[in-house]
């Protein structure tokens, strides 16, 4: 189509105008990215290089494979206790269990009681006392013999007549049974036949007799010295010694057997029943004997368990047998079942822990450079990792009924101790990634999780600064308080209503709660291990080490009273501005006390220890006044390592003056080279400290307010205005001079302590009263004030 005569096309926004073969025609403009684009490219390219540096590292290399090792550990770790038995008898079952292969087992509880009833109904074995026997025979065999010749009953001794109950009937009946003095044979003989039946009838003591009625053995084996079988009776043959009706009527019995008529029989049944003595004794070693032949002769009693087959039921408080079975088909499943089936659920544990393994590396490479920058962290994590999950696992199969403390305080404890040598973030992730390990091992539910993340909430809050060993007892008891609630809780959710389940989840808490209390008496027993393992210093340590009668503050006191009271404004400053970002208040006072420790050893050659007179550095060249001072840090980490100084304050020894110039040297050398117009002009890299630049906020802070407290007593005026223009002034060199690059101070942080030191110096030049001296002064307008130094 043609535009209008004499009219130019319009051009739409985009486009432009271009001619082809005589024509003008609007094409589409090229559009152009967009300078924000652009920009978002660049660092999106400069975040990947970073990110490959990374990954090219050491540490990384170190970190993947500490990572694969501690997953694949704590996956196996997790497979075999998941195949482990984790109830116990008298457990109240929080979930139904079925048999998953059919197998056969023996019922030991049937067999058991089979073999205990063949152990009961086993003969008792009975051994003759053989001494009595031989004494009553041949007393009831004599006894024609002596009393062959007595004319009258009053001549009979009268412990012969007790014995036999002699009437004058019966010693006629006695005389009767001699000739010429001897017992007639036929009396022997029927005395032998009541013997023999005697002999198979025990008299037993009353105790003996009463189990032996009471028995389920039938049947009692009698013997005689050396194990020779006399004979084996029925249990009700036995008689009691000590009641002696009945066996006055068995003796009567045996005597009618025997032909022995009155009353030469009633003189034997009362030699036998006067004063009955047991003729047998039990022989619990042959008796045990038999018993134990008896059971073993008893079969295994085996039941089958079909697919399907119900072991226990949710409710169910568990007896041996359920858990015998259970670990049973525990077995047989892993022996029997399809091999995909076993290798499948194991690789996944497996798998789920690796997985879990790695989501604490990456936690540590995006959140925690500590953790990632050093391999030996690394390792010293996964190990307190691992040792504590291997704890849960190993006390939780030995003693199921705990699970409560087994699988709780063990990840409590870890929470403690990460809290302790890092802060509340990264204890909070590390702990909720191992209450998920702890979980996926004992194939618990959501349930236990919380219980777990219970308790370490409570820890990382109340563990947030340790300035006292109060603080750990009360997160103890704060932990067991909090966890016994928690449990009553979790517990009665996830378990069934009833009284059993109430009476195990009252005392699960109290377990709970002990566990609690339990972490943190071992946190505090073990807390100096902690520290030393960790590298770290805690509040409480750090209060001990302000305490003025330290061995290296005191030293400090008498050989560098300057330097001391220097260090002691500085710690002022630097805490105050450490406040206002929220770093380390206590680390940052107790690093700004022994900072400058290394000028004892020539303490003269400091200003703030000169009290007038010549300056030693007169003497001496620009270059070696440079060593002394810049050997004060060297100095200072010698003796703090002599004196095992915290390895946290060390690094506040070497870095408060990073690589900063030696101004004052530096420009005399200069000017000393110009003046003599001979030389090299010394290099400013020569005249710098040899670092380290501060790593942390807390360095920077002390770097900041060191040189503000010794540059601020220069000033001959020192107001506010010009307080706060040297603070600035000062930051804003170390700034641009690179000492910040190595710490996380943000320009915001820089801001708010350059305002901090400010406000504190200033209020250390505070005004004062100028009171009378002498005679009147004369009215003013206003109060006079002096600067107080």
């Amino acid at each position: 189509m043609k535009p209008p005569s004499g009219k130019t096309p319009q051009r739409a926004p985009g486009t432009r105008m271009a001619k082809e073969n005589g024509k003008t025609t609007i094409r589409t403009a090229p559009k152009r990215p967009a300078k924000r684009g652009r920009v978002a490219l660049a660092i999106e390219r400069r975040l990947w290089e970073r990110a490959l540096d990374t990954c090219r590292s050491r540490a990384v290399g170190w970190g993947l494979i500490v990572t694969l090792v501690f997953g694949v550990a704590s996956g196996l770790l997790a497979a075999w206790t998941r195949d482990q038995v984790l109830v116990s008898e008298g457990q109240v079952a929080t979930d139904t269990r079925t048999v998953r292969v059919s197998f056969r087992v023996v019922n030991h509880e049937q067999t058991d009681s089979a073999r205990e009833q063949a152990r009961q109904q086993a003969t008792r074995v009975f051994a003759a006392d053989e001494s009595l026997l031989r004494e009553l025979r041949a007393s009831l065999e004599n006894l024609p013999r002596t009393l062959a010749s007595v004319q009258s009953l009053e001549q009979v001794d009268p412990s012969i007549r007790a014995q036999f109950g002699l009437s004058p009937e019966g010693l006629l009946a006695i005389q009767a049974q001699t000739a010429e003095g001897e017992p007639l044979p036929e009396y022997l003989a029927r005395i032998s036949r009541f013997w023999d039946g005697y002999r198979r009838t025990p008299v037993l003591d009353a105790q003996t007799w009463q189990k032996t009625s009471q028995g389920l053995s039938p049947m009692l084996e009698l013997r005689a010295a050396g194990d020779t079988p006399i004979a084996t009776v029925h249990r009700d043959t036995a008689l009691n010694a000590e009641d002696p009706d009945p066996l006055r009527t068995r003796l009567t019995q045996l005597c009618v057997q025997a032909g022995i008529d009155d009353p030469v029989r009633q003189v034997i049944i009362s030699r036998l029943s006067i004063n009955a003595k047991p003729t047998y004794r039990l022989d619990a070693a042959a008796t045990s004997a038999l018993q134990a032949k008896a059971a073993d002769a008893v079969k295994d009693i085996v039941n089958e368990w079909p697919v399907g087959a119900v072991i226990f039921t949710r409710g169910d408080v568990l007896t041996a047998a359920q858990v015998d079975m259970w670990q049973a088909e525990l077995s047989h499943f892993r022996a029997e079942a399809e091999r995909w089936r076993v290798w499948v659920r194991r690789l996944s544990v497996v798998a789920a822990s690796t997985a879990i393994a790695t989501g604490a590396a990456l936690y540590a490479f995006l959140f925690c450079p500590r953790l990632r920058k050093k391999v030996s962290r690394m390792v010293w994590i996964a190990t307190l990792l691992f040792g504590s999950l291997a704890i849960a696992c190993a006390a939780s199969v030995a003693a199921p009924w705990a699970l409560t403390v087994t699988a709780v305080a063990p990840t409590v404890f870890v929470a403690a101790i990460l809290v302790i040598a890092y802060d509340q973030r990264v204890s909070l992730a590390y702990s909720c990634l191992h209450a998920l390990l702890v979980c996926v091992a004992l194939d618990q539910t959501i349930g236990l999780f919380g219980l777990i993340m219970t308790g370490v909430g409570v820890v990382v809050w109340r563990l947030r600064e340790i300035r006292s060993r109060d603080t750990i007892i009360r997160m103890g008891l704060t932990t067991g308080l909090a966890l016994g609630v928690a449990t009553i809780l979790v517990l009665s959710i996830d378990r069934p209503v009833n009284l059993a389940a109430v009476r195990q989840t009252v005392r699960d808490a109290f377990l709970a709660a002990f566990g609690g209390v339990g972490v943190g008496a071992v946190v505090l027993f073990i807390l100096p291990l902690v520290e030393r393992a960790f590298d770290i210093t805690t509040g409480m340590t750090l209060i001990e080490l302000r305490d003025p009668k330290q061995p290296l503050l005191r030293e400090l006191q008498q050989r560098a009273p300057g330097t001391y009271n220097h260090s002691l404004n500085v710690a002022t400053i630097a805490e105050a501005a450490a406040a206002a970002i929220g770093a380390d208040t206590l680390l940052t006072y107790a690093g700004a006390l022994y900072h400058d420790i290394g000028k004892m050893n020539k303490p003269e050659y400091f200003v703030e220890n000169q009290w007038g007179g010549i300056n030693k550095h007169d003497k001496l060249s620009p270059a070696m006044s440079l060593l002394v001072i810049v050997g004060h840090v060297k100095d200072g980490m010698e003796m703090a390592r002599e004196y095992g100084l915290a390895r946290s304050l060390q690094h506040f020894i070497e870095g408060h003056h990073g690589t900063t110039l030696v101004e004052f040297f530096y420009h005399r050398a200069k000017k000393q080279a110009e003046t003599a117009d001979q030389g090299e002009t010394p290099r400013e890299l020569e005249y710098r400290y040899p670092g380290p630049r501060p790593r942390s906020k807390e360095v920077a802070i002390l770097m900041i307010a060191d040189a503000v407290e010794s540059a601020s007593r220069t000033l001959s005026e020192p107001t506010p205005s010009r307080i706060d223009q040297l603070v600035r002034s000062i930051a804003n060199k170390r700034l641009l001079d690179g000492q910040f690059d190595e710490c996380d101070l943000t320009l915001k942080d820089l801001h708010a302590i350059v305002e901090s030191v400010s406000k504190t110096v200033v209020s250390s030049y505070h005004g004062r009263v100028v009171y009378p001296a002498g005679k009147e002064q004369p009215a003013s307008t206003g109060p006079k004030t002096a600067v107080g130094l």
